[in-house]
């Protein structure tokens, strides 16, 4: 197989057309039957998850969200390639690749307003979701830099949008992991939209994968709608970062070329700066047709098999709402950990809820 990092940064990698057909054989991935029926339920999952959760936003049952619709490829393909040690560290669309990693039921408790869905994704190696464009990708590198010191064979991927290399904390962050060789990889998801910001004002580079070359490392381009090839590249990023040739930990920049169907969050309208003939263009690249085609030409898919992998996505993301909804929250944890000492005013507010939750119940704060 060749190395796809030595690519130039604009020889973009694909394995499947948008047809499903494959046209690189040599970088088709020995996965398995089961594994690569498991990427395509897995990606199933993240689709139906996007539209439980705007569902769900849409009746008053959830908070704001952000949709993922077009990136399953992207998100499942490349956490497939890591090591469940592997530390990932999100913006806040890609829920594909806390799918990949069991998509705990407490994960909804973030979008319906409690901290403690947070908390549970550091028990599958993901840490807690960032809401501030960018900030959390120096956090990767200092993570992947202390990994390394420690001796320890893990990697740290940071996801990000392609609006976040207009940030700051990007370039020290890429200048870091270039000087430091950090085992980091860089996962940039150029959904082609940074809100209403389309990707040819974002930046005058011809690729955001060359951007890496500034830094001292590889940066490649990535159909980030063929989970093969985001597989074959995360793969190979993973292995140059803990096993180099020239005995330095190198990171990579992985710029996945993808789009994201749906709206910015639901707070947003697409219509207003996007033209729908675009959005069905890239419809014909959806990662779950294409992988599908794919997958039901080797004869691992037929309706049987899809019709029940439908029916268990469908029943576990019910269980999983049922879960969240039934959780109890506590007011308290409202006012938890955002003062050192709280103020008499704060404190004030927080007997308040207490003393309306005492007497009447969850209910009531809900209709205060």
């Amino acid at each position: 197989m060749e190395d796809v990092l030595d690519r130039s940064p604009d020889d973009r990698v694909q394995v499947l057309d948008p047809d499903g057909e494959v046209v690189a054989p040599d970088l088709v991935p020995d996965l398995g039957d089961e594994r690569l029926v498991g990427m395509y339920r897995d990606m199933k999952l993240a689709r139906r998850f996007d539209e439980r959760m705007i569902s769900l936003q849409r009746q008053g049952r959830l908070g704001t969200y952000a949709s993922l619709a077009g990136q399953e490829g992207s998100q499942i393909g490349s956490t497939y390639a890591l090591s469940d040690a592997d530390t990932i560290f999100y913006q806040y669309r890609e829920h594909g690749a806390v799918v990949a990693r069991g998509l705990p039921w407490e994960y909804l408790l973030y979008w319906m307003g409690h901290e403690r869905g947070n908390a549970a994704l550091a028990d599958v190696n993901v840490f807690p979701l960032n809401i501030s464009i960018a900030g959390h990708i120096p956090h990767a590198v200092g993570w992947s830099w202390a990994a390394k010191r420690d001796g320890a064979d893990r990697v740290g991927v940071a996801h990000f949008g392609d609006g976040a290399t207009s940030e700051g904390d990007f370039h020290e962050a890429m200048n870091f992991a270039g000087v430091f060789d950090t085992p980091t990889i860089f996962a940039c998801n150029n959904n082609q939209w940074a809100i209403s910001v389309p990707r040819e004002r974002q930046t005058a580079s011809e690729t955001f994968a060359q951007k890496a070359t500034a830094y001292g490392f590889d940066g490649v381009q990535v159909d980030g709608m063929d989970p093969l090839a985001s597989y074959v590249v995360t793969k190979a990023a993973r292995d140059r970062a803990l096993d180099p040739e020239d005995g330095q930990l190198r990171p990579t920049l992985l710029e996945f070329v993808q789009y994201r169907f749906g709206a910015h969050t639901t707070a947003d309208d697409p219509d207003v700066y996007r033209d729908e003939e675009e959005v069905e263009a890239w419809r014909e690249r959806d990662p779950l047709a294409r992988f599908g085609a794919f997958l039901w030409d080797r004869g691992l898919l037929d309706r049987e098999r899809v019709d029940a992998i439908d029916e268990a996505v469908d029943d576990r993301l019910a269980e999983m709402v049922d879960k969240a909804e039934a959780y109890d929250g506590d007011p308290d944890d409202l006012f938890a950990d955002a003062y050192a000492e709280m103020p008499a005013a704060v404190a004030e507010q927080r007997e308040y809820l207490r003393t309306l939750r005492d007497r009447h119940g969850d209910d009531a704060l809900l209709d205060e």
